[in-house]
């Protein structure tokens, strides 16, 4: 039996490098020997038991690789090739999935999110990917594991923030956070045709890359109070839309009371415990907001779309790797950005 080293979800508070055999594929399927993958905050997350997963689970969903391994039926790839994989892995014949909403894949929420949640992930040598004709996307040629490692999940959240959001050429778009995925956001607001994008964050790196990602405005929120500084910068009218990136009752109540009569929260953000809405904020139900959330999308198509953007330089995420490790230190990177040190935007992990 061959065995392979993997990030394993032990119990709430710790994850450990342990041993595990190198999956074994059915049909339908692909093996894909991992090259580069990373951290997610959901990962920190499960780490801190705010979001159940059974003990053994090999945790992980952002990966970057290469085939190793085809599956009967699986047809238009070769060993060898490069390859990303959507943190969502939509079966793509389901009701959900034919219904136009891959993410919640099975018919039930977050249904789509498998790798690291319901079957074994990617922080590890191999891994395992179901639905392999629907998820596989191959890299195009020149470009890195790094300019790439966004794609997966934080690439694909954020802009599916924005997306969602409803953002037309002209809106005023605030983005509450800048950690990746609200940079992402960002970077997606301005795709999306936003004139004036506000950001919110008291990190001032964050603040400067929010810049570079197509910022115009940037709030430190320990400095300001940036609800009062959006109407005023609105003349009083509010955001067309807020994006709220970070999964606070503080953060979602504020992006609810910085935009307009009729605007859009679109809400990115992973929420522990109770959520509550503001009567006043929510104008007592009659102020025509609308609150939606977003479950990264994936599958193949929207992951070929993001490497379009990247690989077109409308977009360069590459800087947002701030620190890097091998798999045998996935210990260390989780101290690491668990902990949020040294001012950690995301760390590479190549096994």
């Amino acid at each position: 039996m061959r065995m392979m080293k993997a990030a394993v979800f032990v119990r709430p508070g710790k994850i450990v490098l342990d041993e595990r055999p190198v999956p074994v594929i059915g049909a339908g399927e692909a093996l894909v020997k991992i090259t580069t993958t990373t951290i997610c905050g959901t990962d920190v997350h499960i780490l801190k038991g705010e979001y159940p997963v059974e003990p053994g689970r090999i945790v992980g969903h952002e990966p970057v690789g290469v085939i190793a391994e085809l599956g009967a039926g699986v047809t238009g790839y070769t060993i060898g090739q490069r390859v990303i994989v959507g943190a969502i892995t939509p079966c793509g014949q389901c009701h959900s999935c034919l219904d136009g909403h891959q993410s919640q894949c099975g018919g039930h929420a977050t249904g789509g999110w498998k790798f690291g949640n319901t079957i074994d992930g990617c922080q590890a040598e191999y891994l395992r990917v179901p639905h392999a004709m629907a998820n596989l996307a191959p890299i195009p040629d020149g470009l890195s594991d790094e300019q790439v490692l966004m794609c997966p999940d934080i690439m694909s959240t954020g802009f599916g923030g924005a997306e969602s959001g409803d953002i037309r050429i002209g809106d005023t778009v605030v983005v509450y956070a800048q950690g990746p995925i609200g940079l992402c956001a960002t970077a997606g607001a301005r795709l999306k045709g936003a004139s004036q994008i506000i950001v919110v964050d008291s990190v001032p790196e964050r603040l400067a890359t929010a810049k570079r990602l197509g910022a115009d405005i940037s709030l430190d929120y320990q400095q300001v109070d940036p609800v009062a500084e959006i109407l005023e910068l609105t003349g009083g009218r509010g955001a067309d839309v807020a994006i709220e990136a970070l999964g606070t009752q503080q953060t979602f109540e504020s992006c609810l009371r910085s935009i307009k009569p009729g605007g859009v929260l679109s809400s990115l953000g992973v929420y522990s415990g109770k959520l509550g809405l503001p009567i006043d904020a929510l104008a007592a139900g009659l102020g025509d907001h609308r609150i939606v959330t977003t479950l990264c999308p994936g599958g193949k198509e929207r992951m070929r779309r993001l490497l379009n953007i990247v690989a077109s330089q409308r977009v360069d995420l590459e800087p947002l790797v701030t620190h890097r490790f091998r798999l045998d230190e996935i210990e260390q990177a989780y101290d690491l950005f668990a902990n949020q040190r040294d001012g950690v935007l995301k760390v590479a992990i190549t096994p």
